[in-house]
């Protein structure tokens, strides 16, 4: 095993698969003789040329334009979003056009598209920098939404995205990208999407976390673990859209207690679609109702003391297991 941030896990990734297969190329502001905006792709241009790594004007609608058509001639882009705020001005080619076409040419093109980039908050970049996307863009068929949270998921479902003959949307988390773990060295080393991971095992309440909050849900897993004596369980969905539901399901019916911990924003978010599916699957297994940590119902502020706390952290989802197991 090797040890890599995130950001290495990523850029590893991505050099094995342009090596891979030539149909695959990137595409982005800032990702060739800059090396990327956080360094994800650094070295690559240096590596594979003009041809394989693509600079861009910043015109997010236009590059993404030209990704939808090469994947539809047979490439394999992977654009790249300085952040995935700026994926709204290429929505119209996301939703109408990637998501649908396939569909729409009755199944005659395939859109093997990846499209990456930090999604969420980052430090102080305040309220038009700090969307997390990943509900909007999960309600709409044909697209799939990726969140890793390790390095190993990093590189593991980037590759996996790569491969699929789907547009994928990767969405990283730039607080995250220096954050270091065990990788396997290999590869051909894939996760496949769709699948969560249990990061922690418990049998008291169950934790659903994504991105951002699965180390924080870890450090509140184990400070109610040493505080009150609670065994809490902490599971990854990894992949947004398809949702791994079972895995959820099997593990609140084990704990009888669900505690979901999100970046975004509560109202009509993916943990309001895991709350009612749990509520659907497993009610009779549930001993309180779920309990939902999220952002507050407010754009982010720029202040660092309000932008604390505007977002989850470990003592409010310490708080939610508490309330959960009447402590």
């Amino acid at each position: 095993m090797a040890i890599l941030t995130i950001r290495d896990a990523l850029n590893q990734a991505l050099r094995e698969e342009l090596i891979r297969d030539e149909n695959v190329f990137i595409m982005g502001e800032e990702v060739a003789e800059y090396d990327g905006a956080y360094k994800v792709t650094r070295g690559l241009w240096k590596e594979f040329g003009d041809k394989r790594v693509v600079d861009t004007p910043i015109t997010e609608l236009g590059f993404a334009a030209v990704g939808v058509g090469s994947a539809m001639a047979g490439l394999r882009p992977v654009i790249e979003f300085m952040t995935w705020n700026f994926s709204v001005l290429a929505a119209d080619q996301i939703i109408n056009h990637a998501a649908a076409m396939h569909y729409m040419s009755g199944g005659q093109f395939k859109v093997p598209i990846v499209f990456r980039g930090p999604n969420g908050s980052a430090y102080q970049v305040s309220s038009q920098h700090s969307h997390a996307l990943e509900a909007m863009y999960a309600n709409f068929p044909g697209l799939k939404v990726v969140m890793p949270s390790t390095a190993a998921d990093a590189k593991g479902l980037l590759k996996s995205a790569i491969r699929d003959d789907n547009p994928v949307l990767f969405m990283e988390q730039e607080r995250m990208y220096g954050m270091k773990s065990e990788v396997p060295e290999d590869e051909d080393f894939l996760i496949p999407l769709g699948v969560a991971d249990v990061k922690r095992e418990g049998t008291d309440c169950t934790i659903v976390a994504r991105s951002m909050t699965v180390p924080l849900a870890i450090q509140a897993a184990e400070k109610a673990q040493e505080e009150f004596g609670v065994s809490v369980e902490v599971i990854d969905p990894r992949t947004i859209k398809p949702l791994d539901i079972d895995t959820i399901v099997n593990s609140v019916k084990k704990t009888n207690r669900l505690v979901v911990a999100e970046e975004s924003h509560a109202f009509a978010s993916v943990g309001a679609e895991i709350s009612h599916t749990v509520m659907e699957h497993a009610f009779d297994y549930l001993d309180a109702p779920v309990k939902r940590i999220s952002t507050a119902e407010t754009p982010i502020p720029y202040a660092k003391n309000l932008e604390a706390a505007a977002l989850p952290d470990v003592a409010k989802i310490l708080a939610a297991v508490k309330e959960v197991c009447y402590l």
